[in-house]
């Protein structure tokens, strides 16, 4: 799957995936102004016009990027994984499935989905990310 920002500066390549997680997180919402719809897309992912990406490390976990030239947000990462996390609307591709949403518990009351897709609360977020083996910790 291939992608780009806004401006082009900043192009990706990733392998295949068809998947929508929306996380409805407090970061997210304010990073992005609504809940974030993102395809995980592994460790895999290349970019391309890398000295206009810049990284802010939004916790101890993950850190988040976004084009210099142009402010797309281009990507969430775990740092334990190195698993990239990237906004659906980055890719060329519109061919996606909404399969899940984290953090059901703090989404506002002024938007829903209406897709039925599993849904974990805050509580379930941390507990599955903070278990042994997990390889983070929230």
């Amino acid at each position: 799957m291939n992608g780009h920002c806004l401006c082009g500066a900043v192009t990706l390549a990733s392998p295949d995936a068809r998947e929508i997680g929306a996380c409805h997180c407090g970061f997210c919402r304010r990073w992005g102004g609504g809940p974030l719809l993102a395809v995980h897309c592994g460790p895999e992912v290349q970019f391309q016009g890398r000295e206009h990406i810049t990284v802010y490390a939004s916790s101890q976990w993950a850190e988040r990027a976004f084009c210099r030239t142009c402010g797309t947000h281009l990507y969430y990462k775990l740092l334990a994984t190195g698993e990239y996390f990237v906004p659906a609307g980055l890719f060329d591709s519109t061919d996606f499935a909404l399969a899940s949403q984290i953090y059901i518990d703090n989404k506002p009351d002024y938007y829903a989905f209406a897709n039925e897709t599993p849904m974990l609360t805050e509580q379930q977020v941390v507990e599955q990310f903070s278990s042994p083996g997990s390889g983070t910790v929230a």
